[in-house]
């Protein structure tokens, strides 16, 4: 679960081969100052590095640009050079070490012949740039929607116990919720749900339209509106001892409004309107739901959870139209294409299985991933690419007008906080969640004309 090496992989590297010296690393708040002590240990297992942190604190970092990349530099800073061991060579090892989280133990021989074969080596998206003035932390080792891109300059994410806002033009970041104190919600009204919470520790979240919606560790949810001050809305959704909010979803309707949706670890979906706030609809399932996303149409709803299947349902009843089999785990991630038809469904038996939802009986393609589950997944709002990451190292881009044959593979460090294209398509950031090398990645799409006029 953590980013860390096992003690075999530690046999190999002496300690101070693993002590970083990087000049130029700039101290950023950790979790020693974490108000959730309860939930601390779980934190540093979290956000640990494999890479020792033993510099001058006092020195200024020096962020990472795409010229400096062209030159040489490793994109998250990683002085490779100065080590006794190569990045290939960590690499190999890490793959041969890492070990996936599995729920279910069903046999997985079959499952690399499902898999389509993929041309891997395309770019379609460059490094832009590396920051580590905001770095993405997790709480939960299975939840990874943490980051979210309104435009291709604004990004927002979990930085320990904060929500900041990322604006890649000012390069700086800023606090646009702290979760440590009295949350008091503005919309207060007779029989509302609103209620005041406090030391909320964030799960999943998600933005959209100058909304701001979080889940918590324990039923919370909290809604902002940017444009706003304070807490609109704040409540506990569940007393059950086990009521996580694993995923939230703002979509729109089949009838235009805006809608709020919610799926728990006490195996219900909630639906509130995002006005009032005021619950609209609660559905339940038979497992635990990790994650919900509403078809473009507003009419369909894709359900995954504690099982091995996942379930097509109608969006106002929760009555199930379909079930897609073929998955061997808990499931954790879906996104649908916006034309619709097709939907995207990430597990922990590695794969991402891609389902025409006009032939649910079988997926027609899989895609797997180099070495662990799928724990993000996230189509562009043309339909041309989808995303797919990892907990840790890998995200993948795949070229939907190639049948999803043709990938590109980011080659990274350290745990993945979430990924998110940008609306316009032009950019994708990755959130990295680590001690040492904790960031935010900024990948611009690349332009066919923009090279032909850079070259000549």
């Amino acid at each position: 679960m953590a980013f860390a090496l096992s003690a075999s992989v530690m046999a190999q590297f002496h300690a101070d081969e693993l002590e970083y010296i990087v000049d130029d690393f700039y101290d950023m708040e950790d979790f020693d100052a974490n108000p959730f002590e309860d939930n601390e240990q779980q934190q540093r297992d979290d956000i640990d590095s494999d890479f020792e942190d033993n510099v001058d604190l006092d020195k200024q970092k020096g962020d990472t640009s795409s010229y400096e990349v062209r030159n040489g530099k490793d994109i998250q800073g990683i002085p490779w050079e100065r080590m006794n061991f190569t990045r290939e060579k960590y690499r190999e090892t890490r793959l041969k070490q890492y070990k996936n989280y599995e729920n279910l133990s069903q046999s997985r021989s079959d499952l690399e012949k499902e898999c389509k074969k993929v041309e891997n080596g395309s770019t379609f998206y460059d490094f832009q740039f590396n920051t580590r003035l905001v770095k993405s932390t997790i709480v939960h080792f299975q939840l990874r929607n943490l980051l979210w891109a309104t435009s291709k300059h604004d990004v927002y994410l979990m930085q320990n116990y904060s929500v900041m806002h990322w604006s890649s033009l000012l390069r700086k970041g800023t606090e646009v919720l702290n979760v440590t104190g009295p949350l008091t919600p503005t919309q207060k009204r007779p029989g509302s749900l609103a209620q005041n919470l406090s030391r909320v520790q964030i799960s999943t979240m998600a933005v959209r339209d100058n909304l701001m919606v979080a889940g918590g560790f324990q039923g919370e949810l909290i809604c902002k509106y940017l444009n706003r001050p304070g807490v609109s809305f704040a409540t506990k959704l569940s007393n059950d001892e086990n009521a996580i909010t694993n995923a939230v979803d703002i979509y729109r309707s089949s009838n235009g409004s805006m809608r709020l949706m919610t799926a728990s670890n006490d195996s219900y979906v909630r639906v509130l309107d995002t006005e009032n706030f005021s619950m609209l609809n609660r559905l339940m399932f038979p497992w635990s739901v990790n994650n919900t996303s509403v078809s473009p149409d507003g009419k369909l709803l894709a359900v995954l959870g504690d099982s091995s299947e996942c379930l097509l349902a109608d969006s106002q009843t929760g009555k199930t139209l379909g079930t897609l089999k073929g998955h061997l785990d808990y499931s954790f991630s879906s996104a649908w294409h916006p034309d619709g038809r097709i939907l995207a469904t990430g597990n922990q038996d590695t794969t991402c299985r891609l389902w025409d939802i006009r032939k649910p009986s079988t997926a027609f393609a899989v895609l797997k991933g180099r070495m662990g589950a799928i724990r993000a997944l996230k189509f562009t709002s043309d339909g041309r690419f989808l995303a797919m990451a990892e907990p840790a190292d890998f995200v993948h881009i795949f070229d939907a007008n190639s049948g999803y044959g043709r990938s590109q593979e980011i080659d990274l460090f350290g745990e993945i906080a979430g990924i998110s294209f940008s609306p316009d398509t032009e950019a994708l950031f990755v959130g990295v969640a680590d001690r040492t090398y904790g960031s935010l990645l900024e990948f611009n799409r690349r332009r066919r004309n923009f090279y032909i006029y850079s070259i000549l």
